[in-house]
């Protein structure tokens, strides 16, 4: 059994839980679906215990590949299923360095059991995104939102798609590949000792409420402003928690001036965020093609992934 799932990019992000809860967020998040970095899991029976192994040569912790067989002994216990298997799994892009890996592998691995475990052991639930977003959400929370495409709106249990009208074109400039010394686990974790969580729950909330608004209405350059300020927002709980520790780069930072002085200069530009880590995402509107082919030369000795490709 084959499936595969894409990462996704937070534009309000969510960050912190709800103690005792698996995986649930303390505030709503709103993300765009990355259809260009993908995950894929193969599962297939064997004789002896569930084990994993890489696809595409990727390389996981042992505490990473002991919690993706632990949401796999989960979705087993939600099927009663009590055969084993031996799961592989991979991506086409870097993992453990904040491009959101655990939220495409998870989703994959959820769809992926899904599929295997309806054929078995049918549940009227078992084809249901929703209430697999749900499932998905117990292993790693940003996966639940990988199930819906473009937009995904995420809230309490599960995810949902969000029917704007918005599309975009995708692009990160992966400065660092490199698995992360801070996991985004921990980093939930410290956040909450920052001087500024008190008030991160109103300020994500009333800015998912204006950045809607803001797409509805096709208010680009208010949108970007919000975007960057929600990105730093985050960014700064990690820089001000009682044990700091920072993800922006030196590299990264200089990049971001660029983007910035660009915009000012132009009075054009794309929308910039990061997620947990030092990687740049950039988004243009879909009609701004030609345009961000030309705003993406400058990293032309940088990788670079993108949505789209030029003739």
């Amino acid at each position: 059994m084959k499936s595969s799932a894409p990462s996704n990019i937070a534009l309000i992000k969510y960050m912190g839980k709800v103690d005792g809860i698996g995986n649930k967020p303390i505030n709503a998040s709103l993300s765009w679906t990355l259809e260009n970095l993908r995950s894929e899991v193969h599962i297939e029976p064997v004789k002896g215990p569930d084990y994993w192994s890489p696809l595409f040569d990727l390389k996981l912790k042992p505490h990473s590949v002991e919690k993706f067989l632990k949401h796999f002994k989960f979705l087993k216990e939600k099927w009663n299923v009590h055969e084993n298997f031996h799961i592989k799994s991979g991506n086409t892009f870097p993992s453990d360095c904040g491009l959101a890996s655990s939220a495409s592998s998870f989703a994959a691995l959820t769809l992926a059991a899904a599929e295997i475990f309806q054929k078995s052991h049918p549940q009227k639930w078992g084809a249901d995104l929703k209430e697999l977003s749900k499932l998905s959400r117990q292993g790693s929370g940003s996966s639940c939102r990988s199930f819906f495409s473009p937009w995904a709106l995420w809230k309490e249990e599960g995810a949902e798609a969000l029917d704007l009208p918005l599309r975009l074109l995708h692009a990160v400039v992966i400065l660092e590949n490199e698995p992360k010394k801070v996991s985004s686990s921990e980093a939930h974790k410290r956040v909450i000792t920052s001087p500024r969580f008190s008030g991160r729950v109103k300020r994500a909330e009333s800015r998912l409420e204006d950045l809607i608004s803001i797409i509805r209405k096709n208010e680009w350059k208010i949108g970007r402003e919000l975007v960057w300020e929600e990105f730093e927002d985050m960014h700064d709980l990690f820089h001000t928690s009682q044990n700091p520790f920072r993800y922006i780069t030196a590299k990264a930072r200089e990049v971001l001036n660029w983007s910035e002085t660009n915009w000012k200069q132009e009075g054009h530009g794309p929308w910039v965020t990061l997620d947990a880590g030092p990687n740049i995402h950039f988004l243009f509107e879909k009609s701004d093609l030609q345009w961000a082919e030309k705003y993406m030369q400058k990293f032309k000795n940088e990788t670079v992934i993108k949505s789209w490709k030029m003739d």
